[in-house]
């Protein structure tokens, strides 16, 4: 998901006031809104990329907000139920979790791995866990142009002048670690990325302006040689830390990654090379791509998300023998669709991978209504898909909720209780 082209209801009210409303943005890279919150809150920077109105003065102390970046904070979480022991793969159509071929539900959170108190990663994932949702996918990216200053977690540097830094600090990868660990305790696998198509979070924009590539011609950071050489450094270090842990359900190339006007072969060839890189490092783990789905016949319909204009071939990729399973995203308002063109959407997905003879995931998908999810979800269902995770996972802390793009659904509502928990266990319940 592209978090920078969304806005969360708040925020959107936010820019048209003097002030903040509790609980909204206030501040972050590429932020344009109000960094003054309401009376009684206060704008608390939980990184560098978002800041946040939270209640209290800017003197409170939010104890369980942070750890100082060399200690950090001891879980008081209840102890976890279960814990993951056998390394996932494909199975046919479906997957083989923890021992177990199965139909699952999952969700996203972009946000855990920056996180500094483990109270918090822990009651997230103690939520996942009693929902019965057993995948989530996280950034294993945080790329930065600058050094932010102690306390704000990053993970690989590009700053002109200095060579690109990997970052194995408290405030660095460390905090992934504890994502991993947390994760493993309370049975919930882990999909991994190595960089955002997008700009958030550095991304590959990080790396064309480190290198100085072109702005416009999106194929030079698949073939530049020193972007590769460098994004193949991060994915070995952090592959090296995971891969004799079976919490990792998978190692993810990219978020949706895209090559605007280029011929389908650029990305193709690079999902073949990185792909056979991974595996040459661990031969354990499933690796994935992390697209969208676009470029995949549609029948009748030509319409923009079935055409090879992002320069992807998703048949051809998926067939790449050492890309274990699809992928697919979902966000019909985005692509100029209505949400009912979504079933079809799903449904092709399914049929292509049912005939290539491997698993397809709908990774992210959401709507600002959220009026299709359910329709979606039965989709999923009759189709043979063999996941689905929404975009994306809300939970509540002591310091407020976390990010609302629109899409968001916070664990404890009504919506989550509609959308997540009832269907997570008819998925678990799927007989495969």
């Amino acid at each position: 998901m592209k978090l920078s082209t969304l806005l969360s209801i708040s925020s959107a009210v936010a820019i048209a006031s003097a002030q903040q409303p509790a609980y909204a943005q206030c501040g972050g890279v590429n932020w344009s809104g109000g960094s003054i919150c309401v009376s009684g809150f206060y704008c608390f920077k939980q990184n560098e990329f978002y800041s946040q109105c939270i209640p209290g003065t800017a003197t409170t102390t939010a104890a369980t907000t942070t750890a100082t970046s060399g200690s950090p904070a001891t879980s008081t979480i209840a102890p976890p139920v279960a814990s993951i022991t056998s390394f996932a793969k494909a199975a046919g159509n479906v997957f083989n979790i923890n021992g177990k071929s199965q139909y699952f539900m999952g969700t996203n959170s972009y946000w855990i791995g920056f996180f500094t108190s483990n109270d918090d990663v822990d009651l997230v994932f103690s939520h996942l866990a009693s929902t019965g949702l057993k995948v989530l996918r996280v950034w294993g990216f945080n790329d930065v142009t600058t050094i932010p200053s102690a306390g704000n977690v990053w993970f690989q540097s590009f700053v002109k002048g200095s060579t690109p830094t990997i970052n194995t600090g408290a405030d660095g990868l460390q905090r992934l670690d504890y994502v991993v660990e947390s994760a493993g305790k309370h049975g919930v696998s882990l999909i991994i990325n190595f960089v955002n198509n997008w700009s958030d979070y550095g991304g590959m924009a990080a790396y064309r302006s480190y290198y100085n590539l072109s702005t416009t011609d999106q194929s030079q950071w698949y073939t530049s040689a020193a972007v590769q050489a460098q994004y193949q450094k991060y994915i070995a270090t952090v592959v090296a830390r995971y891969k004799d842990n079976p919490t990792v359900f998978s190692w993810e190339l990219a978020n949706e990654p895209r090559c605007n006007g280029c011929a389908t072969s650029v990305v193709t060839n690079w999902i073949k090379t990185t792909s056979a890189y991974i595996k040459s490092l661990d031969s354990k783990h499933m690796v994935c791509i992390g697209d969208e789905g676009f470029g995949i016949d549609g029948g009748t319909d030509t319409s923009y998300p079935f055409g090879p204009g992002e320069g992807i071939d998703w048949v051809a990729n998926l067939k790449i023998s050492t890309i274990d399973f699809g992928t697919a995203h979902l966000y019909p308002e985005s692509w100029g669709e209505t949400d009912a063109w979504g079933t079809s959407w799903i449904n092709i997905h399914a049929a292509a991978a049912k005939t290539i003879g491997k698993p397809v995931i709908l990774e992210e998908y959401g709507t600002a209504t959220k009026a299709n999810i359910l329709v979606w979800q039965k989709a999923v269902m009759d189709s043979g898909t063999a996941a689905d995770m929404y975009w994306q996972y809300g939970d509540t802390f002591s310091w407020g909720q976390t990010h609302n793009d629109g899409h968001s659904i916070y664990y404890g509502t009504a919506e989550y209780k509609t959308y997540v928990e009832d269907h997570a266990a008819a998925m678990a319940a799927k007989a495969v």
